[in-house]
């Protein structure tokens, strides 16, 4: 089925707000195997709204609305919804008991603007709202299906995985979509594409290549169409297979899961510790690996150690380390390395430290330069990397560099 998506919000618009919404649901939608042709974001005017469901049911076979159901005065899609389909609104007493059990579970009473939330337009299909107060709406006209759901995300997706995907399945089903994502470091995306070049060359006319860079990792997505789900599904595994054997030293994992999630993972699996000593990615490390439902089966702790004289007293980095060699450097990295070990009792630590910037460089070691080491009780590993001069891309980079590292260090040692 061709969808179209369609995000409302002047808050998208002017940037305050990133649209969140679109990419989710453009990825649950291809996942399905519904072709997302255009994605639109659209002011809280009715005008723009209505001229945008007029013209997109000649394009597509169905339209997936988010936002402007609200309960206040800039919550205007219900306007453009009664405009362009000139059904009356009329109360719906299944989402008024709804909105009034929510409400009061919260400790409220049902406002006069939330009243105006459990009006339906008449012959909609209703779908309600679980973890919200504005019911999704299902309408049709001239051949197109339209859905309205909130644009809170929480609300949004829920109503997308328990109602609308089933109304999207009903017509669709003749197309299957399938995909691979293998994570990469250590080639940028045009080496990478360069490397690629006589693969992707020979891929099928069903199977298709994508780069998805992205803070010092490359992911690359390997996808393709077909009416025959099994024959499809051997077409991708061969494939794949073929490109492992191309880029199999850059290759990190295969697969949708965080390093965090694998690291995990693996580590609960192992009944094994781990703990962070960081200097200039400030905690970010700790804060991924944290992010992980039950991490505290196998995290212990972090340091962040951004002063020399902290890396010394709780780490134990020597004073003369740190004057012979300068804070970002191998020999610093490696005993902060160590003294996690000690400090938190783990079998697994990382360290980093570096020059984030924009200031800090020195004739010697330039802003993006960074050293992080992995250890264990069988050692320690350290390696120099120099990011770029952006101080929020260097420590998006070094975290997900020291986690590539952590990974590979676990996985050898298995």
């Amino acid at each position: 089925m061709t969808v179209e998506i369609i995000t409302i919000g002047d808050e998208l618009l002017i940037g305050h707000t990133a649209d969140t919404n679109a990419q989710w649901m453009a990825r649950f939608l291809s996942d399905k195997g519904h072709r997302v042709q255009r994605i639109t974001s659209l002011p809280d005017t009715p005008e723009a709204i209505f001229w945008e469901l007029a013209s997109a049911q000649k394009r597509s076979s169905a339209l997936l609305v988010t936002g402007g159901l609200g309960p206040t005065r800039d919550d205007v899609t219900r306007r453009a919804i009664e405009q362009f389909f000139g059904a009356a609104w009329q109360m719906n007493d299944q989402v008024y008991r709804r909105l009034e059990t929510y409400l009061a579970e919260r400790g409220y009473g049902v406002s006069r603007l939330n009243r105006e939330q459990a009006k339906t337009p008449e012959g909609a299909r209703v779908f309600i709202n679980q973890v919200g107060t504005a019911p999704g709406l299902g309408l049709e006209k001239d051949g197109c299906c339209y859905y309205f759901m909130p644009g809170v995300p929480a609300e949004m997706r829920d109503l997308m995985e328990k109602a609308v995907a089933g109304e999207l399945n009903r017509p669709a089903g003749n197309e299957y979509y399938r995909y691979q994502i293998i994570v990469t470091q250590g080639l940028p995306e045009a080496h990478l594409a360069q490397k690629l070049k006589d693969y992707e060359k020979n891929l099928p006319a069903q199977l298709d290549l994508a780069y998805l860079p992205g803070s010092g990792l490359v992911r690359i997505r390997l996808s393709g169409r077909g009416k025959d789900e099994k024959q499809l599904i051997q077409l991708l595994d061969e494939k794949l297979a073929e490109l492992k054997a191309v880029a199999s030293p850059y290759i990190v994992h295969i697969g949708e899961e965080s390093l965090e999630q694998l690291i995990g993972q693996k580590l609960a699996g192992m009944d094994r510790t781990l703990a962070t000593a960081e200097s200039c990615t400030g905690g970010s490390i700790a804060q991924r690996i944290t992010s992980v439902p039950g991490s505290s089966r196998y995290f212990r702790g972090a340091a962040v150690t951004y002063s020399n004289g902290i890396k010394m007293r709780l780490l134990g980095v020597a004073e003369p380390t740190l004057h012979e060699h300068g804070a970002v450097s191998r020999q610093v990295v490696e005993e902060m390395a160590r003294g996690a070990l000690d400090l938190f009792q783990v079998d697994y630590a990382v360290a980093v430290s570096g020059i984030a910037g924009p200031t800090g460089d020195t004739p010697t070691k330039s802003v993006g330069t960074t050293w992080i080491a992995v250890a264990s009780e069988k050692g320690v590993h350290a390696r120099r990397f120099v990011f770029g001069k952006d101080r929020v891309l260097n420590i998006q980079k070094a975290t997900n560099t020291a986690l590539v590292l952590l990974k590979r260090l676990i996985w050898e040692e298995i």
